[in-house]
């Protein structure tokens, strides 16, 4: 992992996501999503139509000075920047993202701030660090008061959640998701590697990697930002076809001509059609270095090969229930 200028090598990075529908009934354009995410005057949004549209904010920081989270229970105190940064996905999907990264060590008292800095998105400790019981203290969740990157995360997505652009009348119910990664370096000569990915309690995901020696943050961040973003996108289609009533008795086993439950299945699930189904690309927006993590993800859990089967039901169910009206069409009147 790339370390600051004059600072000690990086051994760990670690961040949070914040993954949700956008509350506005229409998708935002991508002209109105540069002005969305417009959060600092001196520097401009990244907008990008290929292969889909694309917004990111440029990054913000914000100054902390706490201990750190971490396993074995040691209070190793932290003073350095945290960076965070917003994307808006086709318009439709909000995500904001805080990570940072830490040397092995740092000094014995505590520099300026204009030393922490220049040194964006670097938390440094003071005296040396265990990156492994840091790294297990954030993805398990550290103490009242110890570094919080999902705060940072959270604190962002409330700042845009109250942008006077967004009408507040999503097209669907939808909930959030959270994903809190840590990386720690692989070995000499191995190549990046995801060690574990789980669902924790509620909509909380961590993930532990590896990563070889100078690979940037940022790029770890936009990694784990498309992963995300791709299990939110699972997620909100399940919990979509659970709430909808599937298998319904046919027109011959209703007691009432025209009684006709097509309607209420037809507008439950076009919304997945028309906001959710088209903004499937895995690793569009990943380094090359990292893309070929997403195998690991393609194999167990299996990521594509259930979106595939979720579309599919999706489908079969829109063209099952449009069956009916068409046999009502062309069937001779008695």
């Amino acid at each position: 992992m790339v370390a600051a200028a004059g600072a000690p090598e990086t051994v760990l990075a670690c961040g949070e996501i914040r993954t949700r529908l956008l509350p506005t009934r229409q998708a935002l354009d991508i002209r109105t999503a540069a002005q969305f995410l417009a959060l600092r005057a001196d520097e401009r949004v990244l907008v990008s139509e290929r292969p889909g549209l694309y917004a990111r904010s440029p990054e913000t920081l914000t100054g902390v000075d706490c201990p750190l989270p971490s396993a074995n229970g040691a209070r190793i105190r932290a003073v350095g920047t945290v960076a965070a940064r917003a994307a808006l996905t086709e318009g439709r999907v909000l995500q904001t993202s805080a990570w940072f990264r830490l040397p092995a060590g740092g000094p014995d008292r505590r520099r300026p701030w204009g030393h922490y800095l220049v040194r964006p998105g670097v938390v440094e400790p003071f005296g040396k660090l265990s990156a492994e019981a840091v790294a297990q203290g954030v993805l398990t969740g550290g103490h009242h008061g110890d570094l919080d990157v999902g705060l940072i995360a959270d604190a962002l997505l409330t700042r845009l959640l109250r942008h006077p652009l967004l009408d507040q009348r999503p097209p669907l119910r939808s909930r959030p998701t959270r994903v809190r990664w840590a990386a720690l370096p692989a070995a000499p000569g191995e190549g990046p590697s995801i060690e574990r990915f789980t669902l924790a309690e509620g909509e909380l995901r961590t993930v532990r990697l590896r990563v070889p020696a100078g690979t940037p943050a940022a790029d770890i961040a936009g990694l784990c930002d498309d992963l995300a973003l791709h299990d939110w996108l699972l997620t909100t289609v399940v919990h979509l076809l659970d709430g909808v009533r599937l298998g319904a008795p046919g027109p011959a086993a209703r007691p009432r001509p025209g009684a006709d439950d097509r309607p209420a299945v037809v507008m439950a699930l076009r919304p997945a059609v028309d906001h959710l189904l088209h903004l499937w690309m895995p690793r569009a927006r990943v380094t090359r270095e990292l893309a070929p993590l997403w195998e690991t993800l393609e194999e167990r859990p299996g990521f594509t090969r259930q979106w595939q089967a979720l579309v599919q039901r999706i489908r079969d169910q829109l063209t099952l229930h449009a069956i009916p009206s068409l046999y009502r069409e062309v069937e001779p009147a008695p």
